[in-house]
């Protein structure tokens, strides 16, 4: 017998949800996202997208026992992020049941209805990564197959393809991993590895991205997964021949943006926010 925690409806429904917050895409090589008007709507748009982006990562796998986490910042209160609440499977997070959490780890807004438990590995992490980087909107997180094979040889990504040079010269190695990450100090070490950079390959952990909307750190997710599994295929199969170092570098100006993150996520939005509506709940 097959059990699945997927709640997709049986038939999907078109037309908009009539609380859906819709996305004001930015020009493709813009440096600054459009906000919603009002922190209200703000708030309400990054939710949504975070429950889409747990929704998502259900959807690849990346859900393993529970583990990992996104966490988008509050458009309000900077010292506070929106996360999952323990225990509660990424298939099934929806809006309400998202808990908004400050930086000492008090749980300010608990879940409508789940059990108002926080992963204190990901307020570990994430706590850190927000103080360090006020830019910083959203961060992402999971212990995804290919993330965690790739993080095992303690190596940066080579540009290999045009998809894997959006990270070139703008990753880092967390090479002092000491278990899992329930000290806030470990957390300031994983921030000030990061530094600048929009991802990290945590040494025999995996991949964390952020990025300056929830939009961009849940597709960098994706698109790093995909670059470790890619790197680690093509490996397997003979010598690489990554790119040199200008072209490199130019690829990356041209896929590496903020605003062509928020693009590369849009399409996923518009599939799981019409099939799985129950995410706005």
């Amino acid at each position: 017998m097959t059990i699945t925690l997927s709640r997709r409806p049986a038939a999907v429904p078109r037309g908009p949800h009539p609380d859906k917050v819709e996305t004001v895409l930015p020009p493709y090589g813009a440096r600054e996202l459009p906000r919603q008007p009002t922190p209200e709507l703000e708030r309400l748009h990054r939710k949504q997208r975070l429950a889409a982006g747990y929704r998502l990562f259900a959807r690849r796998g990346f859900d393993m026992g529970g583990a990992g986490h996104i966490t988008a910042r509050d458009p309000e209160y900077p010292d506070r992020f929106w996360v999952n609440p323990l225990g509660v499977h990424f298939s099934r997070i929806t809006v309400s049941e998202l808990m908004l959490v400050d930086h000492d780890g008090e749980i300010v807004q608990p879940p409508m209805t789940a059990r108002p438990r926080l992963n204190r590995a990901a307020f570990a992490i994430h706590s850190e990564l927000h103080k360090a980087r006020p830019d910083v909107v959203a961060a992402a997180h999971a212990h995804s197959l290919y993330g965690k094979a790739w993080s095992a040889l303690g190596r940066l990504l080579d540009p290999l393809t045009q998809d894997s040079a959006a990270f070139y010269d703008d990753h880092a190695l967390f090479e002092a991993f000491s278990g899992v990450v329930l000290d806030p100090s470990e957390g300031r070490k994983i921030a000030q590895t990061l530094g600048r950079r929009k991802a990290v390959i945590l040494q025999n952990h995996g991949i964390l991205t952020v990025a300056q909307s929830v939009e961009g750190a849940v597709w960098r997710y994706l698109a790093m997964e995909d670059a470790c599994q890619v790197q680690l295929l093509a490996e397997a199969a003979g010598p690489t021949k990554p790119m040199p170092e200008a072209v490199a570098r130019h690829t990356a100006g041209q896929v590496g943006s903020e605003a062509g993150a928020v693009y590369a996520f849009q399409p996923y939005w518009d599939v799981v926010s019409e099939e799985e509506p129950d995410l706005f709940e």
